[in-house]
């Protein structure tokens, strides 16, 4: 087995650097990065935040979330490595005019104390509305500079935008400052093992990609569904809803990986200009598509895992004549050669009745002609299941002769489950794409123009939803599926949405 390579030797610069994200993703990722060999010696971390705090408080702050979020199996001494390597300043991001020139002397002091080159990656885990600001100060004291070799590079949490032109306007204004290779528009679903394995499973098995297509595939459907709440994210959640939230990021990253062509190589831009594409390819709803096309949300109180989950309206910091869908439901066409005819049904919800993340690939149904003076009453129709979350893996389903003198034909699954197969490898999702940015490599990040493209199918629907009002609001019960108009989404076509799937 060779032996992993290390990435660049670089300073992390974490601005939110008290948030929830730091604290439950950031540091656990780089601890596991750590952990099995990916980080070099000469790293090191600058934590960047409103509140006011040494470094010594701050290291000593994310040394305990590392052993709780790491949980019994952490690793003292590797605990103790980080802690030397962590630094902390504070400030307003907006008002503070010496903030950033505080970061730049302390950027060159750890680059010294460490005999780090001038590497930086800046890790914009702050809202949306702070990206421009940020950059263009992080810019303007000349922290983006690249010289003698060495990088600099951004990373942007989603939402990239609120809608088409917000995210032309952050685009058109992030790369007046900054190079397309420095920026890394993050989906933290992309670092999943699954997400990544779709390319692997369609392009290096030879048995699936002739069948990956309009002529064998009937429909395909993702799920991304939560058994939680908004918890304490009301704030941003009620801003944004279940569309802004999930489905021009997550969900349609899912779909491009899924239905894109072969790409030349995995080299950066070629795999995103095949998934580019496919965004190119989506139709755009028009008023009336919306209307038949989309359905959307909000979750009443009820009862998940035999506990009662309130209605949205009266979680914390929510209005209480909240219009935001907790759920949203889409059909989706792909105009091109491969996927002509092949709908494509999306949904995600809060409170739904389990989490789970599933891609389902429908084939259409054989012909019947063989069976016909058997005792068999239908054919089964295959599907292959592609499981993101909780539990990572592939099922097969097809159709069986049960045992016995007549023929009659029974369901089978034939499963692949990554931990039974590989063993528990526990991860938070981010440790793949910090580590792609720390080498320069940006396959599994958003391009500018995925952005906006992504963005022109989602805004019209938003465009009618913000003109129209819910007047159901709320209408599913927490620990259901969903509203029951998503089931007639997919029923006024003869289908019915894949509940069952564990």
């Amino acid at each position: 087995m060779t032996e992993p390579r290390r990435s660049d030797p670089c300073v992390m610069v974490i601005f939110g650097a008290t948030g929830d994200l730091t604290k439950r993703k950031l540091f656990p990722a780089l601890y596991y990065l750590a952990r099995d060999g990916y980080l070099p010696d000469n790293f090191a971390v600058l934590g960047v935040s409103r509140g006011e705090m040494s470094s010594e408080q701050y290291a000593a702050r994310m040394a305990d979330e590392i052993r709780t979020f790491v949980g019994d199996a952490v690793d003292g001494d590797l605990v103790d490595w980080f802690r030397k390597r962590i630094y902390y300043t504070g400030g307003d991001f907006n008002a503070d005019k010496q903030l950033f020139d505080d970061i730049k002397i302390l950027l060159e002091r750890i680059s010294s104390d460490h005999a780090i080159p001038s590497n930086y990656f800046f890790y914009l885990a702050v809202p949306p509305s702070l990206f421009a600001d940020v950059t263009t100060k992080i810019c303007r004291h000349g922290l983006a500079e690249e010289t003698d070799g060495d990088w600099r590079r951004v990373i942007y949490e989603k939402p990239f935008g609120r809608d088409l032109a917000s995210a032309k306007e952050l685009n058109s204004h992030v790369l007046k400052i900054l190079k397309e290779d420095q920026i890394y528009r993050i989906d933290h679903y992309l670092g999943k093992e699954t997400v990544q394995n779709i390319l692997v499973f369609r392009f290096g098995n030879s048995i699936f990609e002739p069948i990956w297509n309009r002529n064998f595939v009937d429909h395909v459907q993702i799920t991304v569904s939560e058994n939680l709440g908004v918890e304490d994210r009301a704030g941003y959640y009620d801003r944004a809803g279940a569309l802004r939230d999930m489905v021009p990021n997550h969900i349609f990253q899912l779909i491009t990986l899924t239905a894109m062509e072969p790409p030349v190589s995995f080299k950066a831009d070629a795999v995103r200009d095949e998934q580019a594409k496919i965004l190119q390819a989506m139709q755009e709803y028009s008023p009336e598509d919306v209307l038949h096309k989309t359905v959307r949300g909000q979750y009443a109180a009820g009862s998940i895992d035999g506990k009662d989950a309130p209605a949205y309206r009266d979680e914390e910091d929510v209005p209480a004549a909240s219009e935001t869908e907790t759920y949203a439901a889409m059909k989706l066409a792909i105009d091109n050669w491969r996927w002509a005819g092949v709908p494509f049904y999306v949904r995600t919800g809060k409170r739904l009745e389990r989490k789970h993340t599933t891609i389902v690939i429908q084939f259409k149904r054989a012909p019947f002609v063989l069976f016909r003076n058997t005792p068999v009453e239908k054919l089964t129709t295959n599907r292959i299941v592609l499981h993101i979350q909780p539990d990572e893996g592939i099922t097969l389903h097809f159709g069986a002769k049960i045992p016995g003198p007549v023929v009659n034909m029974g369901d089978v699954d034939m499963e692949f489950d990554y931990a039974d197969h590989f063993g528990e490898t526990v991860s938070t999702g981010y440790e793949r794409l910090l580590y792609d940015c720390m080498i320069g490599d940006a396959t599994l990040f958003q391009r500018a123009d995925m952005v906006e493209e992504s963005w022109r199918v989602v805004s019209p629907v938003l465009d009618v939803w913000d003109a129209l009002p819910a007047r159901d609001f709320p209408n599913y019960p927490a620990g259901s599926w969903g509203p029951s108009e998503a089931d007639d989404l997919l029923e006024k076509d003869g289908r019915s949405w894949k509940n069952d799937i564990e």
